[in-house]
């Protein structure tokens, strides 16, 4: 196996790895083994699931000490910053996606699927550092990968639903509930695809695509607000 690329990155973002089959292994998806059964070594998932728990505590602490705020909103905030779309955002700006270690299958898989696998190795490469270096060094990493995103996130609103945007910009501005309907929905059981529209007054404002009708639901808001703001 050739290591020099994990090492480079660690070089480049971590200022170094001792163990460096901890680091691979973070960036191995379960369906690598499949392919690689003799030569992979494991795969993430433990990684993830420690790294998710250290990743909410230094989120929680780094908003709990910065913000006065009650607990609903910062549930809110931390929500946010530690979806599935932040955490992707994270990982492609320090160049995981070329370093992933997946199926050939996988490698073709949806864009939404991409992303999650995504999500969990920025949380597995966390996982990797807490079990190297211990707290300090993994909240100085989600400090400067992950964290300074926050004051977007705030700018923006995207920390709030966009279905609760949207159901108080319609009824603050028309009187109306929106209502969301299923368009069309495609692919087998294990993997759909729903296009959702959103209706207000019986009258299509926006539709989005996702892989159940609650993320074609919040993408359909999405889109309807952007008309919103646009009007506005």
């Amino acid at each position: 196996m050739d290591v020099s690329k994990y090492q480079a990155f660690a070089s480049e973002h971590l200022g170094g790895f001792k163990n460096i089959n901890l680091l691979v292994t973070a960036f191995t998806h379960r369906s690598y083994l499949n392919e690689h059964k003799k030569t992979a070594g494991g795969h993430n998932e433990r990684l993830e699931f420690l790294g998710d728990a250290v990743l909410e505590l230094v989120v929680t602490e780094h908003l709990y000490s910065k913000f006065d705020e009650p607990e609903g909103v910062l549930t809110n905030w931390r929500s946010a910053l530690v979806r599935t779309e932040s955490l992707c955002a994270a990982a492609k700006r320090l160049g995981v996606e070329p370093l992933l270690r997946l199926s050939r299958g996988e490698k073709r898989g949806s864009q939404r699927a991409r992303e999650q696998i995504l999500a969990n190795c920025y949380e597995a490469v966390i996982g990797a550092i807490y079990l190297e270096r211990g707290y300090p060094a993994t909240k100085k990493f989600i400090s400067e990968t992950l964290l300074p995103t926050f004051d977007e996130i705030l700018y923006s609103g995207s920390w709030v639903d966009p279905k609760s945007r949207l159901q108080e910009a319609v009824q603050s501005k028309e009187g109306f509930t929106p209502a969301y309907k299923v368009i069309s929905e495609e692919g087998p059981d294990h993997d759909k695809t729903f296009v959702v529209g959103v209706f207000i007054d019986n009258k299509l404002r926006g539709e989005g695509t996702g892989p159940s009708k609650q993320a074609a639901q919040v993408a359909a808001a999405a889109a309807a607000l952007k008309l919103y703001q646009k009007a506005s």
